[in-house]
């Protein structure tokens, strides 16, 4: 590795991946807040939990809607104006869950926070792809999506104490947490407007020399990726059958992550746990996961084959949901969801260096939005089993079977449906 190398991917990193690092958190802070606010919430506004889980679901139908037009948005206006107008929308919209009344202020609300938060996250996986070569996504992505668990870490304790303001100004607990936790995205988008920088060609922290060398690496690897597979269009890339594959293996992912996400608080509860207590224990999952990402991400860098990563991480998480299913009632079934938070947290960073070994420019755009918008239909698929699960026959355990299943269907289908690591993934690793 030769010094200017090391020295602008140390620079790009430490400028970079903190600050998107913070947003990340942020925004899933604001998407999954609601699981807590439910402990107290549905009381109060009278939800069942079938219409809770469709509140959680609805979420993903405006996301998906707006996924792929606001992902290419991003690649045409700039991330920096993109990312600031996601933030604040985003931002206004959490808070205004504090506004909430019946069932259907619950619904349309929930619905557009998933309209006004699309394109955020396919749209820094793509705006990572702009600053790192391909040898280091991996590592990076795991880097970025490390807010996963840490949000897991911190959101439960952070949710349950502001529940603890109940009655202040005559505020209940959960409208004090959507207003604490929306309007700080809010404010950060502003100070996206002034601190992100689109691509290297533009950033004048990076030395000319660090700026030629970095732009002549990526022209490079794009020149590879085309010359093996070309140049695709938009169209090609969305209806490419590698793409559609991903997208599948995605949705398996997303029903399982947000099937546990929005429930799981409720399931720590049900042990006899308090409010609070129940925050501070659904961290302990997340704080393995941590550890399970880091250590994942940083050996998968050294194989030109990331789909047996993919695979492993997700058998884990199957053999953790059944352990759920089997012992939900039980504290010992901790150990169960540590194994789905390592499974499911290792596996994004391994899953979503895939799609750039064969795309590259605007199909790249497209393809990781379309993967992103039709994976995350499964916050839609798991939230409801899982709500109408429990409405029926009083426990979790179908449910989180079902889930269990799509996870071992999504481990198969990334070793069948995709091709094994062409010569330009072993040189891209290499």
């Amino acid at each position: 590795m030769s010094d200017i190398e090391t020295r602008t991917i140390r620079k790009v990193a430490m400028r970079l991946l903190p600050f998107i690092f913070m947003l990340y958190i942020v925004c899933l802070i604001d998407r999954v807040n609601l699981s807590f606010a439910a402990l107290t919430m549905n009381r109060d506004l009278g939800l069942n939990p079938y219409v809770y889980g469709l509140g959680a679901s609805i979420f993903f139908i405006g996301y998906f809607v707006f996924e792929v037009p606001s992902n290419l948005l991003l690649d045409r206006v700039g991330a920096r104006l993109w990312i600031t107008r996601i933030m604040i929308s985003w931002g206004l919209t959490s808070a205004a869950m504090a506004l909430v009344r019946g069932e259907a202020s619950f619904l349309i609300v929930r619905f557009l926070l998933g309209f006004f938060e699309a394109g955020f996250f396919p749209g820094m996986i793509l705006y990572l792809t702009f600053w790192f070569p391909a040898a280091y996504r991996a590592r990076v992505i795991a880097a970025f999506m490390l807010a996963i668990p840490v949000t897991g870490v911190i959101g439960g304790p952070l949710a349950t104490s502001l529940l603890q303001l109940d009655g202040t100004l005559g505020l209940t607990g959960w409208q004090w947490m959507f207003l604490a936790e929306g309007i700080p995205a809010a404010l950060l988008g502003f100070v996206v407007l002034g601190f992100m920088t689109d691509r290297p060609s533009s950033a004048k922290w990076l030395t000319q020399e660090e700026r030629q060398w970095l732009e002549t690496t990526l022209a490079r690897e794009r020149d590879e990726v085309e010359g093996v597979h070309s140049q695709l269009s938009l169209w090609q890339g969305l209806v490419d059958p590698r793409v559609l594959a991903l997208s599948l293996v995605y949705f398996g992912m997303g029903t399982a992550t947000y099937g546990v996400v929005y429930f799981l608080p409720q399931i720590i509860k049900g042990w006899g746990l308090s409010t609070l207590q129940t925050g501070f224990v659904a961290s302990v999952p997340d704080i393995l996961g941590t550890i399970g990402m880091l250590v994942w991400g940083y050996f998968s860098d050294r194989q030109a084959d990331r789909r047996s990563g993919v695979a492993t991480t997700l058998l884990l998480c199957t053999a953790g949901l059944i352990g759920l299913g089997a012992f939900s009632a039980s504290p010992w079934s901790l150990i169960a969801m540590a194994m789905v938070s390592i499974g499911l947290n290792a596996s994004r960073p391994l899953f979503w260096a895939l799609p750039s070994v064969f795309l590259s420019r605007t199909a790249a755009a497209g393809a990781i939005a379309l993967i992103n918008a039709l994976g995350n239909l499964g916050g839609i698929a798991g939230p409801t089993m899982l709500g109408w699960v429990r409405t029926s026959t009083g426990s979790f355990a179908d449910g989180l079977y079902f889930l269990g299943f799509c996870t071992f269907v999504a481990a198969v289908l990334v070793l069948v449906a995709l091709r094994a690591p062409s010569r330009v993934a072993a040189s891209l690793a290499r």
